[in-house]
């Protein structure tokens, strides 16, 4: 059995830093519901359908947004979350920092785009921050994270671990996991324990041009990601991690829905609902770490599915 976590980045952009408070209306509308002339196919489309299938999703809850815009809009997708059975979770983008009202640190005049430019100390107190805007907006037993953009370093275990935090899920082996300082010279494809804090690491793997990818719903075909799940149970990896945003779903423009990346997130759920014998769709809430001493090599995918997906990727830039 194969544990299988489907995460959800859920984040609200103005489209650049002016006219923010203006902006903010239209882009909460826009990043959150994704409203279409056929529907929307934002956030609550997602979470309907993993709650059709039966699933657990997860949902990594970017808040420090509240900080410029006030907690109302905070708590409306928190409360769109646990509406739909799926677990909200932390994540922070630190891009807000120097937008917030109140200052949030000594330091917070300059834009700073990554978790890991910031001191331990200063991490610390941005999850604390975190923390407590997504208790305040009604999320429920908080106890897993991920860095905006996957911009973390080991001082930020030491900070989750000192906000009470169990699980990370930051470490990216194709972006920027390899500097991170966790297990130097290591690549990490499985979970590990590190600092007090239960790592489970983006899956990655090598497609046929030797690139690292990872998993993530609009970078890679159907074929790719079902072939990557029977090669992870056949190699008995103990967790497979994809990576969705809440508007996945959509175009670039985000103003029409991105039928491929629709008609692969229902493949998707079909494949895992009807091969529930093989693997087991959870979250972080209850979850009991199993952890690995060796890293494997990362998964592989032929060359005939790049090509495919190579194809289909230029088929959907026709209608950004």
């Amino acid at each position: 059995m194969l544990d299988v976590f489907f995460t959800i980045d859920v984040e609200v952009w103005c489209d650049g830093w002016r006219n923010l408070d203006e902006k903010f209306p239209g882009a909460f509308r826009q990043y959150i519901y994704g409203p279409t002339s056929k529907g929307d196919f934002g956030l609550p489309y997602q979470l309907r359908v993993l709650r059709q299938h039966g699933f657990t999703g997860v949902c990594f809850i970017e808040p420090l947004f509240a900080t410029r815009f006030g907690e109302q809009p905070l708590a409306e997708i928190v409360g769109l979350v646990h509406e739909n059975g799926q677990e909200a979770q932390l994540h922070l983008h630190t891009e807000w920092v120097d937008e917030s009202r109140v200052p949030l640190l000594e330091d917070s005049n300059c834009k700073r785009q990554h978790l890991r430019h910031f001191s331990k100390d200063e991490q610390t107190r941005l999850i604390a921050t975190g923390t407590k805007l997504l208790g305040r907006a009604g999320a429920r037993e908080i106890n897993a994270f991920r860095a905006g953009g996957f911009g973390f370093n080991r001082d930020t275990l030491g900070a989750l671990a000192a906000n009470g935090i169990t699980f990370d899920s930051s470490y990216n082996a194709s972006l920027f996991g390899p500097g991170s300082g966790v297990m130097p010279g290591v690549t990490v494809v499985e979970p590990i324990e590190c600092d007090g804090v239960y790592e489970y690491p983006m899956t990655v793997f090598k497609d046929g041009t030797g690139s690292l990818r990872h998993a993530q719903l609009t970078s890679c075909s159907y074929r790719e990601l079902e072939g990557l799940l029977w090669q992870a149970l056949e190699k008995g990896r103990r967790s497979f991690v994809i990576l969705s945003h809440g508007s996945e779903l959509l175009n670039q423009a985000k103003n029409r829905p991105d039928n491929v990346a629709v008609e692969r997130f229902h493949k998707l759920c079909s494949f895992l609902d009807k091969n529930r014998d093989s693997f087991r769709m959870c979250g972080f809430q209850g979850l009991k770490p199993t952890i690995t001493h060796e890293q494997p090599a990362p998964l592989v995918s032929p060359i005939w599915k790049t090509g495919a997906r190579m194809l289909e990727q230029a088929y959907r830039r026709k209608f950004r």
